[in-house]
């Protein structure tokens, strides 16, 4: 009797491990779904990064500015390139106007989204640019149903072993900088 009661034991046991073990067809499926519901989510992102690439490369003021939200900020590579939609329209209007603007094209793109909320997202990405590398990065809210850039962040990239050679070249200029703004604080 007792082995009788050890072995529907062991067979209860077996039967539970294996009920917990998920069919691995279902689970590519779902992880499958799961990827192409999160590239068609991305979709309307990327369409709106790599419209805005083209617009300044096409020195199409119009669409690019229309990209953004209207109170949207911009920080350049420099340190005092902080501005915002107004401001910045003002300063670009004639490079805009002499088709003098930047052709930077998107070689990686991360997008992030939020569990909690689908109308943000974030995003960086990797540009090829007469700078040559040079990270963008931002935030993307959702307006009206389409997707705008909220704040956009480009930054040039240092190779790690050039960054003391950098460091040395714009110290005197952005010392002046710092001990300027710790003065209007």
């Amino acid at each position: 009797m007792e082995n009788k009661v050890k072995q529907i034991l062991y067979f209860l046991l077996i039967s539970l491990t294996f009920s917990c073990i998920r069919d691995p067809e279902k689970v590519a499926k779902e992880g499958l779904k799961a990827i192409e519901k999160k590239e068609q989510a991305n979709s309307g992102i990327n369409a709106l990064l790599d419209s805005v690439n083209i617009a300044a490369a096409e020195a199409d003021f119009k669409t690019y500015f229309k990209s953004f939200a209207g109170n949207a900020t911009y920080n350049g590579t420099d340190a005092t390139e902080n501005w915002d939609q107004a401001w910045l329209m003002i300063l670009t209007k004639p490079r805009f106007d002499a088709k003098k603007t930047w052709n930077f094209k998107s070689v990686r793109r991360n997008i992030y989204r939020s569990d909690k909320y689908d109308d943000i997202a974030w995003f960086d990405e990797l540009l090829s640019t007469p700078m040559k590398i040079c990270r963008g990065s931002g935030v993307v809210i959702k307006e009206n149903g389409r997707w705008k850039i909220q704040q956009y962040v480009l930054s040039v990239t240092i190779p790690k072993s050039k960054l003391d050679a950098v460091v040395a070249l714009k110290a005197a200029e952005e010392d002046y900088l710092l001990t300027s703004i710790k003065k209007t604080k």
